[in-house]
């Protein structure tokens, strides 16, 4: 799981007629955790730069699906 995703558990009221949900997770963009744009960062080259939508790792943060399990393979997605 990524360093950028956080979960959080929410509260189940004791009428609530839907099955609780025990965690629930949301995704934070890396340049919440950049102070500033430091001079000298490294920088992708053009055409892998255009494929991820930044010019610098530091601030690449690729979307994780939270539906997939770690055990599944193929691209095949849990049932939920």
């Amino acid at each position: 799981m990524s360093e950028h995703r956080k979960s959080w558990k929410p509260v189940a009221g004791k009428n609530d007629p839907c099955p609780p949900l025990k965690s629930k997770t949301y995704e934070t963009p890396p340049n919440l955790y950049l102070g500033f744009q430091e001079p000298g960062l490294k920088q992708y080259k053009p055409a892998e730069a255009l494929k991820k939508g930044t010019l610098w790792p530091a601030l690449f943060g690729p979307y994780e699906s939270p539906f997939r399990s770690a055990d599944s393979a193929g691209g095949k997605e849990d049932s939920r």
